[in-house]
């Protein structure tokens, strides 16, 4: 307040002054009579409206556009005071002495509180020099952003030393003082030239391609790089320099994001019972987290392994404390288990995640794929038709198209019996379809399924699946393998250079699934268009790069080969499928190949008995025998020699 005070009272003597020339004896009495009587009580109003105007609650160091605001609404108010109160009362002044101290009054009040933020800005690390150097990518809003956030933090001793944008029109210019030095052809050579040792990437609106081309040459270098988090976070206004994120793996697979319209999905999931089986893995839960937001009436986790069960229910409790939330031990191989689960909830929508899905572990134990993958998959079907559930999802992978390994050919067996409960139901033979009476010591052959009788339950009416590839981050994925050796300190180990594969992300995959939940008639297999493959090899090498190594010198990368059933290329579809357009261009509907229904059924019981027989060395015959396709690669163990699951 004192400070505004003789910013004020100077203001109009100056005014006055300047107006004769700067002479003292020059200026009039009768002038200089009235600012000296009128000014200091003129400077006692303005400190009053500017204590109305609230800029004496200000932060001083975060002086902004809204303090400035504030400013030239107070001076325009204080200055008609103070025209009509000096010429009321001592009659009329000269104009200028008016407008200049109005003006000068402005840049005083004006100066007084943006100098004490400029002063803090210069010394804002006194260890500034101990920083690095910073290269921002971007000179846009989001870099606006994080170069204002450095200026003001006090605890970020790092610089901002140069900036790239490929907009032309802009290089070679300022923003906030420092340099646009070039596009991205010139990120190589500047990082060399400004000693740069971190990388703040800070574009929002990009394609996915550009991004990756860009990250790719900034895996070039030894710095380390950050990405913003979120373009909404851009609309909020929201980044700063804690919000950067380390560049993820995703961030390189050059392709945009899957985008769906989810309205239709969210508004079938409210007020149903949902089913997930398998919902403590990786896409079981993401399914159950999706489901938990949008008020189903009951939400059922069905799971046989207790930890992950505990580690989503719990979860989930904290986050939706009103959910109507079930959490139930137990294996899809149980028929009795699996039966009184959906005679007790008669669920309307079940997602069917629960399966054996580790390529070379299933190779040496392929009863259990068939048990758990195929057989279990039946039961559940079988369940969800008698209880008169609506639609059934199978989750299935691009390893069932033409598979080479067991674990593939269990999935391709999955999505057979999805096309024939679809069938049976569809010609009215569903009461022909047999429950498959499991061998399990703790199972009821022959159990009574009086429970689902019910003359107003009509079957399932809904049968189809969803295949994709490989999930980003999900359980027994690649990246968390590679990740932790390279905490290891390697080696990283690839299979193959030349082995692809198809990836996509956990929202990606969870949002294709719930699509598949309200799209089709029924036995349609779901595809997702995942864009280019990647290779695991530049996979395993960007990983490396982004953990601020080099790969073949900090990091060894070592060539295993390919393990048994393993191919070196993932396929989305079967030729013969065809492949049929929905909607959403990025998603696409296989045709069923058709088979002979009836004797799959047959064939199925055969696998089943073959399997709870550990009959291991039938099984691969068995199995290419029912799924045509299958073509068994590599060393399997079990052809190898007669053994049984351990």
């Amino acid at each position: 307040m004192i400070c505004d005070f003789i910013a004020v009272c100077i203001s109009y003597f100056l005014a006055l002054f300047f107006r004769f020339d700067c002479i003292m004896s020059e200026i009039p009495q009768q002038y200089l009579s009235a600012f000296e009587k009128f000014t200091p009580a003129y400077a006692l109003v303005c400190i009053v409206v500017f204590c109305l105007m609230g800029l004496y609650r200000s932060l001083w160091q975060f002086a902004s556009h809204a303090e400035l605001n504030k400013i030239m609404l107070a001076t325009a108010v204080t200055s008609l005071i103070h025209i009509g109160g000096i010429t009321i009362i001592f009659g009329a002044m000269p104009l200028s002495y008016y407008f200049w101290g109005m003006c000068m009054q402005f840049v005083a009040i004006l100066a007084i509180r943006f100098a004490y933020r400029f002063i803090l800005i210069e010394k804002r690390n006194p260890n500034a020099d101990s920083g690095c150097n910073v290269m921002l990518i971007g000179a846009g809003e989001a870099g606006q952003m994080i170069l204002r956030d450095m200026e003001r933090s006090p605890h970020i001793a790092d610089k901002v030393c140069c900036i790239i944008d490929d907009d032309s029109n802009k290089h070679n210019r300022l923003m906030r003082n420092v340099p646009v030095v070039g596009g991205r052809d010139d990120i190589l050579v500047s990082v060399e030239k400004y000693n740069i040792k971190k990388i703040y990437y800070a574009i929002a609106n990009i394609s996915a391609e550009d991004k990756r081309e860009i990250l790719n040459i900034c895996n070039e270098t030894d710095c380390e790089i950050r990405l913003i988090p979120s373009m909404y976070q851009l609309i909020n206004g929201e980044i700063t320099v804690k919000m950067l994120k380390e560049v993820a793996i995703e961030d390189l697979l050059g392709r945009e994001t899957i985008k769906m319209d989810m309205s239709g999905v969210y508004q079938m999931l409210k007020d149903k019972t949902i089913l997930v089986t398998g919902g403590g893995g990786s896409i079981g839960s993401e399914l159950c987290r999706q489901i938990a937001k949008h008020s189903p009436k009951r939400l059922i986790i069905f799971e046989v392994y207790e930890n992950n069960a505990y580690d989503i229910q719990q979860e989930l409790k904290r986050t939706y404390p009103e959910l109507d939330l079930v959490v139930l031990i137990g294996s899809v191989r149980d028929s009795k288990r699996i039966n009184s689960v959906f005679a007790q909830y008669r669920p309307q929508i079940v997602y069917h995640a629960a399966a054996h899905k580790h390529v070379p572990l299933m190779e040496v134990s392929p009863c259990e794929a068939i048990k758990n993958n195929a057989i279990g998959t039946y039961k559940t079907a079988y369940a969800a038709m008698r209880s008169g559930c609506e639609r059934f999802v199978l989750i299935s992978t691009d390893k069932a198209v033409n598979p080479t390994n067991i674990m593939g050919a269990s999935k391709r067996l999955c999505e057979m019996i999805i096309q024939t409960f679809d069938y049976m139901i569809k010609h009215g033979k569903y009461d022909e379809l047999p429950m498959l009476h499991a061998h399990m010591s703790d199972d009821v052959e022959g159990m009574d399924c009086s429970d689902f009788e019910n003359e107003n339950i009509i079957p399932c009416t809904h049968f189809s699946a969803v295949r994709f590839g490989n999930v980003l981050g999900s359980n027994g994925s690649v990246i968390p393998l590679f990740k932790k050796q390279i905490e290891e300190g390697g080696p990283v180990t690839v299979t193959a250079p030349d082995i692809i594969r198809y990836f996509l992300s956990i929202p990606e995959a969870i949002s294709l699934v719930l699509q598949a939940s309200i799209l089709g008639e029924g036995s349609e297999i779901y595809v997702l268009d995942m864009g280019e493959p990647v290779k695991i090899d530049t996979l395993a090498r960007n990983l490396i790069k982004l953990s601020g190594l080099k790969p073949d010198v900090d990091i060894k990368i070592e060539y295993t080969g390919l393990r048994p059933g393993e191919k070196l290329y993932e396929e989305k579809l079967m030729a013969e499928e065809g492949l049929q357009r929905t909607e959403n261009n990025l998603i696409h509907i296989g045709k069923p190949i058709p088979f002979e229904y009836e004797k799959f059924i047959d064939d199925l019981k055969r696998l089943m008995d073959a399997s709870y027989a550990e009959d291991e060395d039938d099984i691969y015959d068995l199995v290419k025998e029912v799924v045509k396709t299958f073509n068994p690669v590599g060393f399997h163990p079990v052809a190898e020699k007669k053994s049984v699951c351990n």
